[in-house]
């Protein structure tokens, strides 16, 4: 009788936040497309990202402090933390993907960075020993068999640059996956929305001083669609989707919320064939269908572990 009326408890929180959780990964898979798009406008990684990240750093310092009113200060070693965590999982990861999304399709992007549950099982096992099944060795095998059906595609279509385009989109998975490996404890010390905020920020701030050390100030001067454009890509497909993603954690679990974000490459992939005109083949629906798989199987494992 009890569980029954948790259940019915819980039902209230479970369709808000199953909407919270699919609006906040399709949000997420539409930065591809604005950064594609922004691209046609001749505009290079470097300015791009300096303008998302300086429109995104005010609404993450609000985040930062409003999440972290009535709490303690940070320690010297939170900042140090953050610092690292910020460099790693939202500067560095950030400049790698929009480099790399100057050489590969929307959706093959999307595939890629949807790798990071395997980075993060790997990383798992590379730095702490943890053991790995063999069902996790099965999702790993499925998933990147996905990529790689995907990869030989993109190499016949779009030319060579697709290897260059492709390692630096691994790279940023790769570099995401550290944060994520190495970001727990500090998310049980500050809270997840006060160590994003704060991170993130650290990441706006990088990305602001890579663009003054590396372009003159006249190469602030862009094409307005890549204003507006930026703008769309700090609010609706950064600050917004990391809030959506939270709150519905916060009524799902995390589980729930994973899974349902494997709509993310799914979107990404009608976007790019709709809005940038990209190609969908028999090839890419079946590399997707893999690597979903994978992360599906991988997700069950880790569930039934």
């Amino acid at each position: 009788m009890s569980d029954a009326l948790a259940e019915a408890a819980d039902e209230p929180a479970l369709l808000p936040g199953l909407l919270l959780a699919t609006f906040g990964a399709i949000a997420f898979s539409g930065k591809a497309i604005i950064v594609k798009l922004a691209y046609r406008y001749d505009v290079d990684a470097v300015t791009l990202i300096m303008y998302r990240m300086l429109f995104a750093l005010p609404l993450f310092v609000l985040l930062a402090w409003w999440s972290g009113r009535g709490k303690p200060g940070l320690e010297r070693r939170d900042r140090w933390t953050i610092l690292g965590l910020g460099f790693s999982g939202y500067y560095l990861a950030s400049f790698l993907d929009f480099a790399g999304l100057q050489f590969v399709s929307a959706g093959f992007e999307r595939l890629i960075l949807y790798l990071n549950p395997t980075l993060v099982l790997a990383l798992g096992m590379l730095l702490f020993g943890r053991r790995v099944g063999v069902r996790q060795v099965v999702a790993l095998a499925v998933s990147y068999a996905g990529v790689a059906l995907v990869f030989w595609h993109e190499i016949g279509a779009a030319g060579s640059n697709v290897v260059l385009g492709a390692g630096l989109v691994f790279a940023s998975a790769l570099s995401y996956a550290v944060y994520l490996v190495y970001s727990g404890e500090e998310v049980k010390r500050l809270g997840a929305l006060r160590l994003t905020g704060w991170a993130t920020s650290v990441a706006c701030v990088l990305c602001i001083a890579q663009f003054l050390l590396l372009r003159p100030l006249a190469a602030a001067a862009v094409a307005p669609q890549v204003i507006w454009l930026s703008i769309l890509n700090a609010t609706l497909c950064t600050f917004a989707p990391v809030l959506m993603m939270m709150m519905a954690i916060e009524r799902i679990g995390a589980t729930m919320a994973a899974q349902t974000g494997m709509i993310g490459p799914l979107s990404t992939i009608a976007m790019g064939v709709l809005i940038l005109g990209e190609p969908f083949t028999i090839w890419i629906a079946a590399g997707t269908l893999l690597v979903l798989a994978g992360i599906w199987l991988l997700a069950r494992s880790n569930v039934n572990a």
